[in-house]
């Protein structure tokens, strides 16, 4: 059994998480191909990591990419595939200018000598970015990396919740664990988590739009972080009140 050390550590600012739905809908009601889409989605990208210190966040993590979209049709992810080689290429400057740290999560095979070259030259550039751990989460599954640190326990060990945490951000190449998520986001209108940083949202809150990702702007985010904050944190536990 796992044994929790630190109940619920709070790090510097929010760990905000969002699944970035609907690029290839918001294309297709435009008569455009789904490519133009995830162009779009790049862009409210990066409004939305612009945006996330002045909104008080830490650490954002943006699902990009999961291990199961390579089951969509392949020139969608040759296309997908060449847009983040450019876009993780393109960020560098603007991260360095706002000194965020830029991190790609999920495993690394299957990926294109170009396109790994991108990520190591996107995370040793900007390795020294203090303002906002940006995590960008490529062919990743969180059931996958749940079993690959299973796997690293080693033979008797009992291992805590902040070992086990270490061992998963070792088996999605995150360099660390991360703090776990404060509160997700989807857009696109469903409400499911697909598979993504189940083991960090076990106490998340969540919020889900119906805006579709090339849609949602800074002041969506803002938003939902204004809702994060009146909800009540109880992780269990009875209100102070009720308890008296």
């Amino acid at each position: 059994m796992i044994q929790r050390d630190v109940p619920f550590p709070t790090p510097p600012g929010l760990h905000v998480a969002i699944i970035m739905d609907g690029n290839g809908r918001w294309a297709t009601r435009r008569g455009r191909p789904r490519s133009a889409g995830h162009r779009a989605g790049a862009r409210a990208a990066r409004g939305v990591i612009e945006a996330a210190p002045r909104l008080g966040i830490g650490t954002l993590t943006l699902f990009a990419f999961s291990a199961d979209n390579w089951q969509r049709p392949p020139q969608e992810v040759r296309a997908l595939m060449r847009l983040l080689q450019v876009y993780l290429r393109a960020e560098i400057s603007t991260c360095l200018e706002q000194n965020v740290r830029l991190r790609v999560i999920g495993r690394r095979e299957g990926m294109s000598p170009a396109l790994l070259s991108a990520m190591a030259e996107a995370e040793s550039a900007t390795a020294h970015g203090r303002l906002l751990d940006l995590r960008i989460a490529i062919n990743y599954s969180a059931r996958q990396s749940i079993v690959d640190a299973a796997c690293r326990v080693a033979a008797g060990d009992n291992p805590t919740f902040a070992r086990f945490s270490a061992l998963l951000g070792e088996a999605c190449q995150a360099g660390g664990p991360a703090p776990d998520v404060d509160l997700l986001v989807r857009t696109g209108g469903e409400q499911r988590l697909s598979d993504f940083l189940l083991w960090e949202c076990a106490y998340a809150e969540m919020v889900f739009s119906s805006r579709l990702w090339p849609d949602f702007t800074a002041e969506d985010l803002g938003e939902a972080v204004r809702d994060y904050h009146h909800r009540e944190r109880r992780f269990g536990a009875v209100p102070v009140l009720a308890a008296q």
